[in-house]
Parts: C-alpha cells; structure tokens; sequence
C-alpha cells in the first residue's frame, strides 16, 4: 500500500490534493447546472475567453486571477447581450464571442517574448504549483459559488427546465441565467490556473454527468460530482506521479473514463432492471 500513499508526503502533491478537492466542489455546483441546460460550448467558450484578460494581465506584471475576472466579466456581458438579440441565435453568438475572445488573447500573447510558456501554461495549469494562497482563494470561492448555489438554487432549477414557466412563477429567468453565467465565470476562473482552461471543461462537466444516472436530485448530482470530482483528482495525481505524466491532463482523463465506466454501468443496470420486470410480468399476470 505504500505506492497509494508515498506521492501525498510530498507536501505540494498535498496542496494539489486539497486544490483539486476545492476545484471539485466548485465545479459541481456549476456544472451541474451546465449539464442539464446542456450548456457545455457555452463552458468551453468561457474557460478560452479569458485568454485576453490573462495575457493583458501577464504582459502588465499584474495578477492573472483579475484578469481572468475582467474576461470572465466580458464574456458574461456579452452572451447575456447576445442572447437577448432575437435575429442571432445562443450558439452563433457564443461561437463569434469564442473565437473573437480567443484570437485576441493569442494576438496579445504573441506579443511577449514567452509566447509559448504563457500559453501552455494557460491551456494545461500546472496543478502542483499550487500555493497556500491559492488555496485561500479557492476556498473563498467556493462560500462565493455554495451562496449563489442556495440562493439561485430554485430558479436555476426551473430555468434548467421550463423558462416560461420560472417566468410564470416570477423567478426572473433572465437575471437567473445571467447569474448561472456568473457562477460558471466562478468556476472556470478559479480553476483554470490549476487545470488549465482545456482541462477545466472536464472538471466541469464529466463529474456532473457521470453523477446524473445514479441521484435523483440536482442537489444530489452536486454532491456525488463533487465525490467524483474528488476521486479523479486523487487518482490522477497518484497515476502521474507513477507514471511520470501530465497531472492536470490526467486528472481530466480519469474525470472523463470516470462517466463512460458511469454510464456503461447504468445501462447495465437499466437493462437488468428491464429483465426482472419482463419476467415479473407474467407471474403477476398470473
């Protein structure tokens, strides 16, 4: 057993853990939500958009966290706007908002001398770089992300299914998906440095989806993401450091075969499910 403990003495293998821990429960609270709107381009255009923010911050000497606020910010100024534009649809708007953002980060980024440092550091995050104030700050947003979580809560969830009737009920839904965009601007910043913003898409919505066959609630699909979360993270950094690969990436590869190994065992179990209930059947008949 001592090749499941050695990596985690290691004290900033154990930051990673807790990083990762935070990043986890972060991102189910979003990506729930993200998940059952089906809103996974919408995440993946955010998580690239604040390429400009964080180039302009690393060009300045300024922190990049504040700069990915400012493009989370924009983004979410801007897909709010367009969705209210009634000749455009969601998607087209969000794919001009995508690769205008993204170009513009890249122009920038080409213009310091560590173009390609910066960017892969962007893309990939390095997630045993993690500091104590890393920490600190993911911690706050996690309060930040469970507060807008339990006050949204009712509002994101008839959104997520019925908007005319979260109308109907006086719910706002337009100020409801405006602040959705704002939890998963949240989440995305606040992981992106750990993971990268390629990565943080699979933190974000394979946990919530590999937990979707197995709760029968949106809170319980938060709270199974968050274990499932979890477990990848651990299981990604043990196998990088045996393995001698990539942490980030294989956190959110494991995150990833974590909903196939989900959903193959779903539809084994619906399948089981339809066999007892076709040779109950006519027993009862009977």
């Amino acid at each position: 057993m001592e090749w499941l403990t050695v990596p985690f003495e290691v004290t900033f293998v154990q930051r990673a853990l807790w990083g990762g821990m935070l990043v986890s429960a972060i991102c189910a609270l979003a990506g729930t939500w993200v998940v059952l709107r089906g809103m996974a381009f919408l995440g993946d255009a955010m998580s690239h958009g604040l390429l400009p923010g964080v180039a302009v911050a690393a060009l300045l000497g300024g922190n990049l966290m504040v700069g990915a606020v400012v493009s989370a910010a924009v983004m979410t100024a801007g897909v709010t706007a367009l969705g209210r534009t009634p000749r455009l649809s969601q998607d087209t708007g969000i794919g001009l908002l995508f690769v205008g953002m993204l170009s513009l980060g890249v122009i920038i980024v080409s213009r310091s001398q560590s173009f390609a440092v910066d960017l892969t550091g962007f893309l990939f995050g390095d997630v045993l770089a993690v500091r104590q104030q890393d920490l600190l700050v993911l911690a706050a947003a996690l309060l930040a992300a469970l507060a807008v979580s339990v006050v949204g809560h009712r509002a994101f969830l008839a959104l997520a299914f019925d908007a005319r009737k979260a109308r109907t009920l006086g719910l706002r839904p337009r100020l409801a998906h405006a602040v959705l965009l704002g939890l998963l601007g949240l989440a995305i910043v606040a992981s992106f440095h750990i993971v990268g913003t390629l990565l943080v898409l699979g933190l974000l919505i394979a946990p919530p989806a590999a937990a979707l066959p197995w709760a029968r609630s949106a809170r319980g699909v938060m709270l199974l993401a968050a274990l499932l979360g979890t477990l990848a993270m651990f299981g990604g950094l043990l196998l990088s450091w045996h393995l001698s690969t990539a942490a980030g990436a294989t956190v959110a590869a494991l995150a990833v075969s974590l909903f196939f190994v989900s959903h193959m065992l779903s539809g084994l179990r619906d399948r089981r499910t339809r066999r007892i209930h076709s040779t109950a059947s006519p027993l009862e008949a009977n």
